[in-house]
């Protein structure tokens, strides 16, 4: 076994700071020394787990002994239906130290319902909740940043990166259009943020409420509706291993997004097919105009860019219907978003 799925490191906490009071605050949280969950979607992570192992456990150490957490906090493991052997690195983590628990998912679900699935599995023993990606590129040290939050009230605390140094110009170039065009459509989304961040049991409850299949979770924890604040962090370089998010999940979660947040795309669609019946029509006016004065001229370039244009926009605008059909087909069938095949823990 690996030498970093032992017992983690001993942090030493200082020996004459007392320990705060645990107070209930007027909305029945624990703000003071919550008992705090830490949710960390897994995918073929069995190069990485070690090390976010021994630095998660190191964190929580220090964490409790400061008094910042309750010592009953614990970090989960979600395996996402991985093809190698994460689920047998999250069962030894746990026999080595309890804290660290498992949900092990019946098939591979994708990233936005294993994320789900870890949340809805614990909000009912946390206090509070934080989203990780197992890949280290988040700063864990934002977490007590998030923590300060929370103390201070907020129920949502958002992990907003302060700059994108370690995207490619395409990525980097890419998220910012996407950003402009999902605040452009009415989103909530919270510009450089994915699914680092706390959420209090209150609004993790209101969360459970949204009983979509298509998740986009950026845009549907502001829809929630609690009161938030945003912290800022660099990422970094991933610790080892591939992306599991490559182009081609990327587009679908925008997709995802696109068509889950509003219906407003459509209403666009209408929009630009009443202004081009108008114009259509006008210019069929100034076309009659021209025949009667005898100003005709033998062409056809209009006639070509006319048909091409309108059926641009007409397979445009199936194809957006379209979107809007397979999303609610899928709806419709009511399926399970995950299946929990087995839990290590509590």
């Amino acid at each position: 076994m690996d030498s970093n799925l032992g017992s983690p490191p001993a942090v030493a906490g200082p020996t004459e700071r007392p320990q705060l009071p645990i107070a209930v605050s007027m909305d029945g949280l624990n703000r003071t020394q919550p008992t705090l969950y830490v949710v960390v979607p897994c995918y073929n992570e069995e190069e990485v787990l070690g090390e976010t192992t021994r630095r998660l456990a190191a964190k929580l150490d220090a964490l409790a002994a400061e008094g910042f957490v309750s010592p009953q906090s614990r970090v989960v493991y979600v395996n996402d239906g991985s093809s190698d052997t994460t689920w047998n690195l999250i069962s030894a983590i746990h026999a080595a130290d309890s804290r660290f628990q498992g949900i092990n998912l019946a098939r591979n679900v994708g990233h936005q319902n294993a994320l789900l699935a870890g949340l809805m599995t614990v909000k009912d023993q946390a206090d509070c909740v934080i989203s990780l990606d197992a890949d280290l590129q988040d700063d864990i040290n934002a977490i007590d940043s998030m923590l300060a939050e929370y103390r201070n009230g907020y129920d949502v605390v958002y992990g907003v990166r302060d700059n994108r140094d370690t995207d490619t110009a395409f990525k980097r170039g890419t998220a910012s259009l996407f950003y402009r065009f999902m605040r452009s459509i009415g989103s909530e989304s919270v510009p450089h943020h994915a699914d680092y961040r706390l959420m209090s049991h209150a609004a993790l409850n209101g969360l459970s409420q949204f009983r979509e299949v298509g998740l986009y979770l950026r845009g549907m924890v502001p829809m929630v509706g609690y009161s938030s604040t945003q912290v800022y962090y660099k990422r970094g370089e991933r610790f080892a291993g591939t992306s599991k998010y490559p182009f081609r999940k990327m587009v679908a979660l925008a997709v995802d997004g696109f068509m889950s947040t509003n219906v407003r795309p459509l209403r666009i669609v209408a929009w630009i097919g009443t202004i081009v019946f108008v114009l259509a029509a006008l210019f069929g006016i100034f076309f009659v105009i021209q025949w009667i004065l005898g100003w005709t001229v033998p062409g056809w370039a209009s006639i070509i860019v006319s048909i091409w244009a309108l059926g641009g926009l007409q397979l445009l605008t199936l194809g957006i219907i379209g979107e809007y059909i397979s999303s609610i087909f899928l709806e419709v069938k009511d399926r399970p978003r995950y299946i929990v095949r087995e839990i290590l823990g509590d």
